[in-house]
């Protein structure tokens, strides 16, 4: 089961994993919708921008988040969902102090979901734009 531990707002589950060394926080989630903050700081290439790897894990987590709590809705906590495909377009440069990225379910099947992310900078400025595709795995 995941879950969120209220005081910084980070899975329990995610301690030691990618997402806790990228400091991304969630802020609400669900099957058609997650919400979740990631610091700049830390998360950047050597000229100071937002590293585009750092967007794209960004983007995968909330994207599978959302699959994985449709999984669960399905087929009880057993399921699980994993990625299986990301296309993540960068179209401005992130500077500042976090970012925020939105995923917004496409489709929400019984062996697969589609999610769109929009990840925002603190001035709501578009830094990226991807699709995401999970397949739902159950007994």
């Amino acid at each position: 089961m995941h879950t969120l531990n209220a005081e910084n707002h980070r899975m329990d589950s995610w301690a030691n994993t990618l997402m806790s060394r990228l400091g991304i926080r969630l802020i609400s989630a669900s099957p058609q919708n997650v919400l979740a903050e990631m610091p700049i700081a830390g998360n950047t290439q050597p000229q100071g921008y937002l590293h585009g790897g750092a967007s794209a894990a960004l983007a995968e987590t909330v994207a599978s988040h959302a699959a994985q709590l449709h999984a669960h809705s399905l087929y009880g906590e057993a399921a699980i969902a994993v990625g299986v495909e990301l296309s993540i377009s960068h179209v401005s440069p992130g500077r500042g102090d976090w970012v925020r990225a939105c995923a917004t379910a496409v489709h929400l099947g019984k062996s697969s979901t589609v999610h769109t992310v929009t990840i925002t900078d603190e001035h709501d400025q578009t830094l990226a734009v991807a699709r995401v595709s999970n397949r739902v795995l159950h007994n």
